[in-house]
């Protein structure tokens, strides 16, 4: 497809693929900042490290508010982009890792749906042998489907989340991309991936982006990183990027909001 008009695919099959946004060396470049961190650290990030690492990282703020990227959110949801959670989806060669069968406005909260949208950016090759997303093109547009929580510890998803629906061979297609290449997906189309079953990692930084107006149906108080524009709404609290990186201060604020968006969650 052509990836400067994403709309058309992305309204009719509920995701746009691939989409290219960068070179493939820049990419591969954001991959090497990302294991730099985790050599500073001297081990790789932790599952809960991955969740919003925009808090803890700059580069991961810097990734989030990439022009390419927002350039192309913007025709779907409009120019004041609030960004709610930014995620590294990593597999290692021949993990256990997958992510079952879901529909990810299920546990959110937000509203309208209609204006949220995640983009899904390759910092290394996502194939089928490395477990690439799989989406059921079309079934954005069905009322969401009840979920069980499985806490299975090899779901890369919170709770271990999947869908109470069978999902046979041959209604997915596979969203296989390279470095610097990216997905854009509606936050009602079922998807899901497959275990790593190559010999490199499979690396994907996902954001999940919504219009200033869109509100957060639990009681609590969300929040949300400005990316593009203006707040003029106001219904999230702004979250601020590091000033250093894995700093104490960043640790404790990430550790203050993944705790805040737990029991928003749980409050749903």
């Amino acid at each position: 497809m052509d990836g400067a008009a994403p709309g058309h695919d992305y309204r009719e099959r509920g995701y746009s693929a691939p989409i290219p946004v960068m070179p493939q060396d820049e990419a591969l470049g954001w991959r090497r900042r990302m294991e730099a961190s985790e050599a500073a650290i001297g081990r790789p990030l932790t599952r809960e490290e991955r969740t919003k690492p925009h808090l803890l990282f700059g580069w991961a703020a810097e990734l989030a508010r990439h022009p390419a990227i927002l350039d192309r959110v913007e025709p779907l949801i409009g120019p004041d982009i609030l960004c709610w959670e930014t995620v590294l989806f990593t597999k290692e060669p021949g993990g256990p890792e997958y992510i079952s069968w879901h529909q990810d406005l299920t546990y959110w909260g937000l509203e309208p749906g209609d204006q949220v949208v995640t983009a899904w950016l390759a910092l290394s090759p996502s194939t089928v042998e490395s477990g690439c997303m799989r989406v059921v093109p079309g079934s954005h547009r069905l009322d969401l489907a009840p979920h069980r929580d499985t806490w299975n510890p090899d779901n890369l998803l919170s709770r271990g989340q999947e869908i109470a629906v069978e999902v046979r061979d041959g209604e997915w297609a596979d969203i296989v991309l390279q470095p610097g290449e990216m997905s854009l997906h509606h936050v009602n189309i079922v998807h899901g991936s497959d275990r790593n079953r190559s010999d490199d990692r499979r690396i994907g930084f996902a954001a999940r982006y919504f219009a200033t107006a869109v509100r957060q149906k639990s009681p609590r108080r969300d929040s949300a990183f400005l990316v593009r524009g203006q707040d003029r709404h106001g219904h999230f609290d702004l979250e601020p990027e590091p000033a250093q990186d894995y700093s104490d201060a960043a640790r404790a604020r990430h550790a203050e909001y993944r705790r805040r968006r737990r029991e928003l969650q749980a409050a749903l």
